[in-house]
């Protein structure tokens, strides 16, 4: 249950691998597009995106909130890096 003294927060975090690991899949796509009419594609590299809504104190607090849940659970630090976006959910 959402208390009325916290705010509601839209997050995404986009997730990708660090520069220097391999990244097979978007070798994959980089070598098809041209078979398929799409020439001039170049550092193809394939992440993930989760979106999602928190309840927080404040956007900061969401903010490290969220970098900690990327730390635990959501990516693997040791090869990969987050983008984080928060921002107050709209109509909420």
């Amino acid at each position: 249950m959402w208390q009325s003294d916290r705010m509601i927060f839209s997050v995404l975090v986009e997730v990708q691998l660090r520069p220097g690991v391999a990244d097979p899949q978007g070798s994959t796509i980089e070598r098809s597009l041209p078979a398929l009419g799409f020439g001039g594609v170049v550092g193809v590299r394939v992440g993930k995106a989760m979106r999602f809504t928190l309840d927080s104190a404040d956007a900061a607090a969401a903010q490290a909130e969220v970098a900690e849940m990327c730390d635990r659970f959501l990516t693997n630090p040791v090869i990969e890096d987050a983008v984080i976006t928060v921002t107050e959910a709209a109509g909420v």
